[in-house]
């Protein structure tokens, strides 16, 4: 059995990736690495609302950036999370299918 420190993390990654923004963002992240506005033109929200819902993912590490100048650009922290919504994608999507 895991630590309670690991299931409290995972409980709070699924917390933070069960809002539809947040996942939205992570889904245009798996491509390429993207800065604020280019990201809210994608998910069509605000640049404001976007680095509100960056900073929830960084604090979380699900997140990483890096400046280049006064930009900074954005990026998964790791394949971690490109294959857990990827999973999650096919999961919902098989679904569907099914369902119908």
């Amino acid at each position: 059995m895991q630590s309670d420190e690991v299931f409290m993390k995972l409980a709070s990654t699924f917390r933070v990736l069960g809002d539809v923004t947040r996942t939205k963002i992570i889904f245009c992240l798996m491509k390429e690495e993207l800065c604020v506005s280019d990201i809210a033109k994608h998910v069509q929200m605000s640049p404001s609302v976007v680095s509100h819902q960056l900073r929830v993912l960084r604090n979380l590490d699900l997140v990483k950036y890096r400046k280049e100048g006064k930009t900074s650009h954005y990026s998964l922290n790791d394949e971690h999370i490109n294959r857990l919504l990827k999973e999650g994608i096919e999961h919902v999507e098989e679904r569907l299918v099914h369902s119908r």
